[in-house]
């Protein structure tokens, strides 16, 4: 997965100011106890970090 469809995709999910505010205060289990931002700084793929925000969150199956 490319980061600009990831970034739709989170938009379309939260909204454009709330994406990022998930994006950078939401600590995720399923991110080893990071951050979106932190994870995809620290080389985890997209695709990963996509997948740990629909087993986080409510997403629609459109979205996944």
């Amino acid at each position: 997965m490319r980061l600009t469809v990831f970034w739709e995709r989170m938009r379309q999910q939260f909204g454009e100011s709330y994406a990022q505010s998930v994006a950078k205060d939401y600590v995720m289990a399923e991110l080893g106890g990071r951050t979106i931002e932190q994870a995809l700084a620290e080389g985890v793929p997209a695709k990963r970090v996509w997948q740990a925000v629909v087993a986080t969150f409510d997403v629609p199956s459109a979205l996944q």
